[in-house]
């Protein structure tokens, strides 16, 4: 008699140490390498003489501003627009791209407006925002939600409409009335393409910051850029450029992070 030894089950994936060193190291090098080349770059003269500042000259630049200009001021009140906009736009997402992807009507005679405006870059509306709104923080926030809106509602929209039918068809089944459905079965399947949403939707708005600041603004990461650029200090216009990107980074981090606990209990398939 021939036993048949079955093959050993498959272990489960070992939790090994943490990523982020890893990530950590391979994203400081990344910076190390751009540094460097901005230093070629400097000491080749590749560029006009004047107009490339050497990393260190914008450091210096950064602690001038940082120590006695109100950069901080400046970072807060940015940072604040854009949290503001994308939290507008994003919350108006969520209802209109449900009507979109759930209702065929609504599709059909809404979603081709939603791709003419998406193509609209926001600065272009600067001249009809500062008509319509003025020239206050209303008329900045304004422009940035719409900038977020628009990149939200399509992400929302694919995420409802990507919902297996078999979980709708379920939960009628089971007698649930349409706010039930909505409620308990569209909502928790589509959390994660919210999130994906806002973090879309965050990095348009600090593309966006510098359209938004040109409405007559006198503080903020983009009104640092306009006024450096006006007088030509090119360092100056690097520390608002470096700032902006580097903010951005980090709250799309933040916004990662809080992604992956927030969609933890959901099964993931595949290696």
């Amino acid at each position: 008699m021939t036993t048949v030894t079955a093959p050993p089950a498959e272990a489960p994936p070992r939790r090994g140490a943490p990523e982020w060193p890893a990530r950590l190291g391979y994203g400081t090098a990344g910076f190390a390498l751009l540094v460097a080349g901005w230093y070629g770059a400097y000491l080749l003269g590749l560029v006009a003489d004047g107009l490339l500042p050497r990393p260190d000259e914008v450091a210096v630049a950064a602690w001038r501003r940082l120590t006695g200009q109100g950069l901080l001021t400046d970072l807060r009140i940015s940072v604040t627009r854009v949290v503001i906009g994308v939290a507008l736009g994003s919350a108006l997402a969520v209802p209109a791209g449900f009507l979109l992807a759930w209702y065929r009507p609504v599709r059909l005679m809404f979603g081709p407006l939603v791709g003419f405006f998406r193509a609209l870059p926001p600065i272009a509306l600067v001249p009809l925002v500062i008509v319509y709104f003025g020239i206050g923080e209303t008329a900045r926030i304004s422009i940035l939600a719409y900038a977020a809106f628009f990149v939200s509602v399509v992400v929302v929209h694919e995420g409802v409409a990507s919902i297996e039918p078999i979980y709708i068809k379920a939960a009628r089944s089971l007698g649930a009335t349409e706010p039930e459905v909505f409620r308990r079965c569209v909502l928790p399947l589509v959390v994660p393409q919210f999130l994906v949403a806002v973090r879309v939707a965050l990095g348009v708005s600090w593309a966006t910051l510098v359209a938004a600041e040109l409405v007559a603004a006198h503080r903020g990461l983009g009104a640092v850029i306009q006024n450096a650029g006006d007088f030509m200090r090119v360092p100056d216009v690097y520390v608002g450029i470096v700032l902006i990107g580097a903010v951005a980074l980090v709250m799309d981090q933040l916004l990662k992070a809080a992604m992956g606990r927030a969609t933890r209990w959901q099964e993931r398939t595949g290696g």
